[in-house]
């Protein structure tokens, strides 16, 4: 096995997985909001995880749920964004495309660890740490119902539409 496999492995073992309690959160949002699992409890709800504000991935990820929110929102979830970056980052990305759904600021990217998606990554010969692009449909009930894990940015929307039953 490669180290390569390894890597995979290690991160599958780690990343929530459908029937697991959905951990607790509170972070700040582009819009000046708190958004709390608290505040969630007995919604459904979905969170994105992707690396990045305003890069070429990240952005065709973003449109595509833009592009398809009346869709997405059609099945009664909300749907959050989350990333690293900080809530100014976040407030210029979501102004500069029109994104009709919050960001959420993970700075010390604590959520994203407790979700298992804080992962080492490796670009140029360097490595470094970063949120894996996956998301977690999280149920009424607290649990994670689906995990779209480690989805390319221009497939996301079609694989979020088929798991909530679009």
């Amino acid at each position: 096995m490669s180290e390569s496999d390894t890597m995979v492995e290690e991160v599958s073992v780690s990343r929530l997985q459908p029937g697991d309690p959905a951990p607790s959160f509170t972070l700040a949002a582009d819009d000046g909001s708190t958004v709390s699992s608290d505040g969630l409890a007995g919604e459904r709800y979905v969170l994105y995880f992707y690396p990045k504000d305003d890069t070429p991935g990240c952005t065709t990820q973003a449109c595509g749920l833009r592009d398809s929110f009346g869709g997405v929102t059609a099945t009664g979830v909300q749907l959050f964004g989350v990333s690293p970056d900080s809530v100014a980052k976040h407030v210029k990305f979501r102004e500069k495309y029109g994104l009709p759904f919050r960001l959420l600021s993970d700075r010390g990217h604590e959520l994203a660890e407790k979700f298992g998606v804080w992962i080492e990554k490796s670009f140029a010969g360097r490595s470094y740490f970063g949120n894996e692009r996956s998301t977690f449909i999280i149920g009424s009930d607290g649990t994670v119902e689906q995990v779209l894990a480690q989805v390319k940015p221009a497939e996301h929307v079609d694989q979020l539409l088929a798991a909530l039953g679009r």
